[in-house]
C-alpha cells in the first residue's frame, strides 16, 4: 500500500471512530434515509419507505434528497419530511446538515456501495444513534467493515438488483418486505395533463421513445431513431410514437421529428418535471429508452420496456428494468451506446406489441 493510501486509510478510520450507543432498532421513532444522487436511484429506493412505514406506521421517515431527485418523492405518502442536499454550495449544505443534526435521528440508512468520504462526513455531522448500510467494497485501502461509524452492514449480494440490495437494510428492523415494487405518486394536475394529451391519439398502441441518456454517448441518434420508428411501423402500423422531451430539448426534438417526416411520430407536450414525464409514461403502452431513469419510471408503472444497455452485465444486473414485460438490447461497447442493433430494437418492440395485444 502506498504512503498516500495509508494516510487516507488512517484518516478515514479516525473520522469514523465512535462510541457505541445501546439502542434497539425496533424502538426507532425517527429514521433518515440518505439518497441525494440521481432520479433513477431514488425511484429504485422507494420500496424502503413503503415497507418501513407499513411495518411501523408511527415511525417518522425523512429523506435527504438532491435538488434533482426530490420531485420523485414529492407526493410520497410514506415520507414525512424531505430535506435537500446542496451539492454546489458548501454553506447551504452545512446549514442543511446542521438542521438535520438537531432532529436527533435514531437511525440513518445510507445506501452507498463503496467507502465514500462525503457520505461519512455527512453522517458525522448528522450524528444519528445508529447507522445502517449495505455491504461496502473497499476503497482507499480501507475495507467497509472496518469503519466503526456503521453499526450494521447487509451481506454482500453478488446476484441481486440494487432494489433488492437496498431493501435488505430493513432486515435489521425485522422486516420481510412484501413487495419490491417502485412507487411514484402523481398529482391530479399531472395526471389530467397526460390524459388530455393521450385522448387525442386514436392509434391502438401508444409508444414513448426517450432519446436521452445520462451522458451524450448514451443517446439514441436521429438516424437510429428514424430506422427504429420506420421498422416498428412497417411491422405494426396501428401505432402513435411519442418522443419524450424536456423544455430545453424541445426545439431540437421538433427538428428531428420534422426531418423524419412521419405523421405517426409526434413530440410530447412540454414536461417541466420528472413527474410530468412519469404521468405521460403511465398513459402509454410501451417505452423504448436507453439505460437511464426512464427505465425506472416505466418500471414503477409496470410498463413494457425495450431498453438499450451498454455491454456491462454487472451494471445490467444492478439496474435492469423491473417491469414484468421487458427486453434489453446490448451495445457492443462497454461505454456508451455504440454499435447496437437497430433491427434488434425493432424486433423486441414488435414482440412487446404482440404481447400487449394478447393481454
Amino acid at each position: 500500500m502506498s504512503d498516500s493510501k495509508k494516510i487516507k486509510a488512517k484518516l478515514l478510520k479516525l473520522l469514523t471512530k465512535k462510541n457505541s450507543v445501546e439502542f434497539n432498532l425496533t424502538d426507532a421513532k425517527k429514521v433518515l434515509v440518505l439518497k441525494y444522487d440521481r432520479i433513477g436511484d431514488m425511484i429504485v429506493a422507494t420500496p424502503i419507505f413503503r415497507e418501513l412505514k407499513n411495518k411501523y406506521p408511527n415511525i417518522s421517515i425523512s429523506v435527504l434528497a438532491s435538488k434533482g431527485n426530490s420531485d420523485v418523492i414529492k407526493y410520497n405518502p410514506y415520507i414525512d419530511n424531505i430535506y435537500t442536499n446542496y451539492k454546489n454550495s458548501l454553506l447551504k449544505d452545512l446549514l442543511s446538515l446542521l438542521k438535520l443534526r438537531k432532529e436527533k435521528f435514531d437511525v440513518c440508512i445510507e445506501l452507498e456501495h463503496s467507502v465514500i468520504p462525503h457520505a461519512i462526513l455527512r453522517l458525522r455531522i448528522i450524528n444519528p444513534k445508529k447507522v445502517i448500510s449495505i455491504h461496502k467494497d473497499g476503497r482507499y485501502g480501507v475495507k467497509g467493515g472496518e469503519l466503526q461509524l456503521y453499526d450494521f452492514y447487509t451481506k454482500k449480494n453478488k446476484e441481486g438488483h440494487f432494489g433488492e440490495i437496498w431493501l435488505d437494510t430493513l432486515s435489521f428492523f425485522k422486516i420481510k418486505p412484501r413487495s419490491n415494487k417502485y412507487d411514484i405518486f402523481l398529482s391530479d394536475k399531472e395526471k389530467n395533463k397526460a390524459k388530455k394529451f393521450v385522448s387525442n391519439i386514436s392509434s391502438k398502441i401508444k409508444i414513448g421513445i426517450n432519446l436521452e441518456g445520462s451522458f451524450k454517448e448514451k443517446q439514441i441518434q436521429p438516424e437510429e431513431l428514424k430506422q427504429i420508428c420506420k421498422g416498428i411501423y412497417d411491422g405494426y402500423s396501428d401505432i402513435q410514437i411519442v418522443i419524450l422531451t424536456t423544455p430545453h430539448k424541445l426545439e431540437k426534438t421538433n427538428k428531428i421529428i420534422s426531418k423524419m417526416g412521419f405523421d405517426f411520430v409526434i413530440p410530447s407536450y412540454v414536461t417541466d418535471t420528472i413527474l410530468d414525464v412519469a404521468a405521460l409514461i403511465e398513459q402509454l403502452d410501451l417505452i423504448i429508452t436507453p439505460d437511464t431513469s426512464i427505465v425506472h419510471v416505466a418500471s414503477a408503472f409496470d410498463k413494457p420496456i425495450v431498453s438499450i444497455h451498454e455491454k456491462d452485465k454487472e451494471s445490467y444486473r444492478l439496474w435492469k428494468p423491473a417491469s414484468k414485460l421487458s427486453k434489453t438490447v446490448f451495445a457492443k461497447s462497454s461505454y456508451g451506446l455504440f454499435d447496437y442493433s437497430v433491427s434488434d430494437i425493432v424486433d423486441a418492440s414488435l414482440e412487446m406489441i404482440n404481447k400487449i395485444n394478447k393481454v
